[in-house]
């Protein structure tokens, strides 16, 4: 049986495979090209083309794909082999590097809010070397960029390079002002923590909400939740065990890092979290994971859902971005060192990436904002939809000295007595993770807990990207003519804390008070729905930003907006169209029933015994007839509702209806739903309810 580091990685062309069967002078120039961002040879494309072909087939491909991430959320792949005619009626195995290079995918039915023409259906793949290809299945899969006849970026990975990219070029004009010279590049890198929960796949397939909506659209809150905390970092349940041992050697052979696995706080929640690497390459692994992760509970009887809120009544999940920068040398640009008040280089860092986001709030909101990730935000187990930021007692002490000018006293190494002589001593962290806040420093790092747990991470990390590298320009664009750089480079520092000190929040964030000082005192905007966020993507600033760094296009962003209020607007319509299919079929019909027969049991009673009140049943019948009217009505009301949305003269009024309406319309026929859950005996009831669904993974 062979160990991990012997099968780590065995179906990636990583590295280490591509120094093994590439030429010196080949390996050389793709690395040139994968690190410095050098133009690739075509010479060197049909080199590692060849050798990708023949280590693929020796491990049983027979077919490749361009692995591209449309505007869907999700990735896409278009299968061909590699076969070729021969003379004598057989086939060889061919690859090129110019079937490497590009792809011509037919882009007709992704999304492109407007990008392209009807008539315009191709598309382009283009070959990423800075992501590793793979194999899935029997297919060599190539991590592509994807783009418009025109030209236009369809693609998530696209704009993602372009952000990298104008990171990489604003922090190196800052590294050159504190003489570093031997930096070539500054890079990105992410973490991200992945929850999901598990049901067993019979429960699933029981539940239509579940099949189209990947959420529960109805459910009375069960007897026990997750009140007793008992299910967080608990025991493992043995069928969770098996998962979780498949899926980490799943993830292993493909590169991927899968480094943390525990239960969360929710029954049947979990988590996975992976070791740090390269955005793009982060973003890349994160959608395979989260494709892994389903495909491996199927084999185990079981179904992965990675909704953002899929059970009313307790946690849903998120995905934590944890975001730093770091030169290729290895050096962290948000490490504090030792003496944090002294390291300048650092506080210039930090203050960018604290003038990013308070400047650039919104469009952190906007790249979290979906209809799943609204019924999560300002729960909880989520930070609110206010954006703000944790630091920690120590800096937040630096920071406040250098905004008063006054001498840094340094925050006191706190040991921790624990009370047992055995126990190791150990000094308290001053910069304690704040689960409340959606923007914390942790270290090293930053962790922005506003990712939705579908969500594709490319999305905040190219607005992440991109708002620090302006604040950077900024610095930079002053500080390169100073004559004076060291008193130039303080009173920036300290104009930066006065500016944006608002933003900083060390406070408790699920305090309603909290969201009151932050709108009403500190002027944070409270973007808390996604028709509420997305428009802000046209602001004036936001647009001037991301064009000026060429990480959008005009035309691009206002597809972004197109098509994220249109993908708003058919997964809450689908929901709805849901609700009134479960309620008129399955919920209305067992409540009827059950009233029925119920009212039959008190007409016998009184057959038998004409003095009987039969008042048990006489009040149960009552409550279930009002009930059933009551659902009667609610999903009329819905109908119209949905009907209603025909009217609407364009996505942005659509989208205010739905938020103003149809949402309002969905929770009167909910509550009526859940009210006669618990009044119907369970042999009547037509699904799984919150309590099989949430304890029945054994």
């Amino acid at each position: 049986m062979k160990t991990v580091p012997e099968y780590f990685g065995s179906l990636v062309f990583d590295d280490r495979v591509m120094k093994a069967n590439l030429s010196a002078n080949v390996y050389r120039s793709l690395r040139k090209t994968i690190d410095e961002g050098r133009p690739l040879d075509p010479g060197v494309a049909n080199a590692v083309a060849d050798a990708m072909k023949e280590w693929a087939v020796a491990r049983g491909a027979t077919h490749f794909t361009h692995w591209f991430q449309p505007l869907t959320g999700i990735t896409a792949e278009k299968h061909d082999s590699f076969i070729s005619p021969s003379p004598d009626g057989g086939v060889i195995m061919e690859f090129s590097g110019k079937e490497l290079i590009k792809g011509e995918p037919d882009a007709s039915s992704f999304p492109s809010g407007g990008l392209r023409a009807t008539f315009e259906a191709r598309g382009y793949t283009a070959w990423d070397p800075t992501s590793y290809a793979f194999i899935k299945g029997k297919t060599l899969c190539i991590p592509t960029a994807f783009c418009s006849y025109g030209g236009h970026a369809l693609d998530k990975k696209t704009p993602l390079l372009r952000s990298m990219e104008a990171l990489n070029r604003q922090a190196l004009r800052i590294l050159r002002l504190f003489g570093n010279t031997k930096a070539k590049c500054v890079r990105s890198s992410v973490g991200p923590e992945q929850e999901y929960f598990l049901v067993t796949k019979e429960m699933y397939d029981q539940r239509p909400d579940l099949r189209f909506t990947g959420r529960t659209l109805f459910g009375a809150k069960p007897p026990k939740g997750q009140e007793l905390d008992d299910h967080y970092f608990g025991v493992i349940k043995p069928r969770v065990a098996a998962y979780m041992e498949e899926l980490n050697d799943e993830l292993w052979k493909l590169g991927i890092l899968a480094k943390t696995e525990h239960n969360e706080v929710a029954p049947a929640q979990h988590e996975l979290a992976p070791i740090y690497t390269t955005t793009n390459i982060a973003v890349d692994q994160n959608q395979l994971t989260m494709e892994i992760m389903q495909k491996v509970a199927s084999k185990h009887g079981l179904v992965c859902l990675l909704h953002e809120k899929p059970f009313d009544g307790v946690n849903g999940s998120g995905k934590h971005n944890n975001w730093s920068i770091a030169t290729d040398a290895g050096q962290n640009l948000l490490s504090p060192g030792e003496t944090p008040y002294e390291n300048a280089q650092f506080l210039l860092f930090l203050c960018a990436v604290i003038k990013a986001v308070d400047d650039y709030q919104d469009l952190l909101r906007i790249a979290v904002a979906t209809a799943g990730n609204d019924h999560r935000l300002g729960a909880n187990e989520a930070p609110p939809a206010v954006i703000s930021m944790f630091l920690g007692d120590e800096l937040n002490g630096v920071l406040e000295a250098i905004e008063n000018d006054t001498p840094y006293q340094g925050t006191e190494k706190i040991q921790m007595k624990l009370g047992v002589d055995v126990l190791p001593n150990f000094n308290r962290d001053t910069t304690d993770r704040n689960r409340t806040s959606p923007f914390a420093f942790t270290g090293n790092k930053f962790e922005f807990r506003m990712v939705g747990s579908s969500d594709s991470i490319a999305c905040t990390n190219i607005m992440l990207n991109s708002a620090v590298a302006e604040s950077l320009k900024i610095y930079a664009d002053r500080l390169e003519g100073s004559t004076d750089f060291e008193n130039d480079l303080h009173e920036m520092i300290r104009k930066t804390i006065r500016d944006h000190k608002h933003i900083i929040f060390n406070g408790n964030g699920y305090d309603d008070r909290w969201i009151e000082e932050a709108t009403q005192k500190r002027g944070l905007m409270n973007l808390r729905t996604t028709p509420d966020a997305i428009p802000h993507i046209l602001d004036k600033k936001n647009v001037e930003m991301l064009t000026s760094h060429g990480v959008f296009t005009e035309e691009e962003i206002r597809s972004r907006y197109e098509i994220t209020l249109e993908n708003y607007c058919k997964s809450v319509t689908i929901e709805a169209n849901t609700m009134v299919s479960m309620a008129r079929t399955l919920i209305a019909p067992a409540v009827e029933a059950y009233a029925s027969d119920i009212a039959k049991t008190a007409a016998r009673k009184r057959e038998l015994d004409a003095g009987l009140a039969c008042g048990y049943e006489t009040r149960l019948v009552k409550k279930l007839s009002e009930l059933t009217d009551r659902i009667d009505e609610g999903t009329d009301e819905l109908e119209k509702a949905i009907a209603a949305l025909k009217d609407a003269k364009d996505i942005g009024e659509e989208s205010a209806m739905i938020r103003d309406t149809l949402l309002e319309k969905m929770a009167v026929l909910r509550r009526a739903c859940d009210e006669a859950e618990p009044l119907t005996a369970k042999s009547y009831w037509p699904y799984p309810t919150y309590a099989d669904l949430l304890f029945g993974v054994k």
